[in-house]
């Protein structure tokens, strides 16, 4: 249904969690024009720090029941939405085609992540044979964590109550050492860009990690 001519080009795009504040959490990155929406669910998974352990889907609007890009499933509903193969579509020509420049990356449909993704640039001068992260800012959330509540709550408690029980048993939850203080600051450009780097643009990328 979606077949486009790609040309060589570089996209610019701003990524940042939803409901997350002091600090947020957002990441800038560049991707080849050749790359699919599973490519870019791998670059977002790296970029971010999330485990990839979890199903995702991209969408004008969260559950707006118009279309959705994702790894197809036996046990999809088509009735509502219009579902499109991620590894089948590139990023460029979709945007292109639908006239959009900004659209959600919903990642663990029981924590309900919500990315708000804006493409900032398309540069049709420059070519990427892999990702680049930009920049970035606040740490990824915790797999598991209950959402953007369950985080908050987590850093309120590591903040306000570091030495309390329930902060104790978050710490032990999370791989912490005995007295360990959480980040939520913490961000590292260099090992995001050292990750991507050893991608190819392909559509089984995950397994290169």
């Amino acid at each position: 249904m979606y077949h486009f001519i790609i040309k060589l080009m570089t996209l610019t795009f701003k990524i940042q969690l939803r409901g997350i504040k002091k600090p947020p959490v957002w990441r800038r990155i560049e991707i080849p024009a050749k790359s699919t929406f599973e490519d870019f669910h791998v670059f977002i998974q790296v970029a971010f720090g999330w485990w990839n352990a979890h199903l995702y889907q991209f969408q004008h609007r969260p559950y707006d029941g118009g279309w959705i890009v994702k790894t197809p499933s036996e046990y999809d509903d088509n009735y509502f939405y219009d579902v499109v193969d991620a590894s089948t579509i590139y990023v460029s020509a979709f945007l292109k085609k639908m006239g959009l420049t900004k659209f959600v990356y919903v990642y663990d449909f029981g924590d309900d992540w919500i990315h708000d993704i804006t493409l900032e640039k398309v540069d049709e001068k420059k070519t990427l044979h892999c990702p680049v992260c930009l920049a970035g800012k606040g740490a990824c959330p915790p797999e598991d964590c209950g959402g953007p509540w369950g985080y908050e709550e987590i850093k309120r408690l590591f903040a306000e109550e570091p030495d309390s029980e329930e902060t104790k048993e978050y710490r032990e939850w999370m791989g912490m050492e005995e007295g360990e203080e959480f980040d939520p600051t913490r961000f590292n450009i260099y090992i995001v860009n050292g990750i991507l780097q050893k991608l190819d643009v392909s559509s089984k990328m995950w397994k290169k990690v």
